[in-house]
């Protein structure tokens, strides 16, 4: 932000502390008028013909911005993704207890990417897998939506699944 003599244009296009048009002036005749009412000249659109400029209190100006910014970065969700490992000959209650620490991420507002790792031959199988990962998403499927649908990525098979909003 360019602040009284930072400004390198000639002449600005000037508003008032009150919002009032002061018209096209020079840079120096516009430091002048800022400097008689003890506030600052600061460029708020350099990319203009002619660049605006404000007569305004600089340092008020600057905490304001920086309060705004702090509320802006408050109201912000961080969403994270979790992985849940399954494999194709997975077991009853090991896939009731990866389908809790799913449910418990999703609830928490983070994204879950379940994968099937295939080891040795079962590659050949991928319908298994498939078949477990369309299980896992169906029982997921009050508290996440399916945001990628299974796809293979070397030995690996996954799908990505992002919480519901609420409306």
């Amino acid at each position: 932000m360019m602040v009284n003599d930072g400004i390198r244009a000639r002449e600005v296009r000037l508003i008032g502390q009150n919002g009032e048009q002061l018209g096209v002036k020079s840079r120096n005749e516009a430091i002048e008028i800022a400097s008689r009412v003890n506030l600052d000249l600061v460029l708020v659109a350099p990319n203009a013909k002619p660049p605006v400029a404000k007569i305004m209190d600089y340092g008020k100006y600057r905490f304001e911005q920086q309060k705004k910014d702090k509320e802006a970065r408050k109201n912000q969700k961080v969403i994270n993704l979790k992985e849940v490992r399954l494999s194709p000959t997975i077991d009853e209650h090991d896939f009731n207890t990866k389908l809790r620490n799913a449910r418990k991420f999703l609830e928490k507002g983070d994204k879950v990417k379940a994968s099937i790792r295939f080891k040795g031959r079962a590659i050949t199988h991928k319908e298994i897998g498939q078949k477990v990962l369309d299980r896992f998403a169906k029982e997921c499927e009050d508290l996440g939506t399916i945001e990628s649908k299974p796809k293979m990525d070397g030995r690996s098979m996954f799908l990505v699944l992002a919480p519901k909003t609420e409306k």
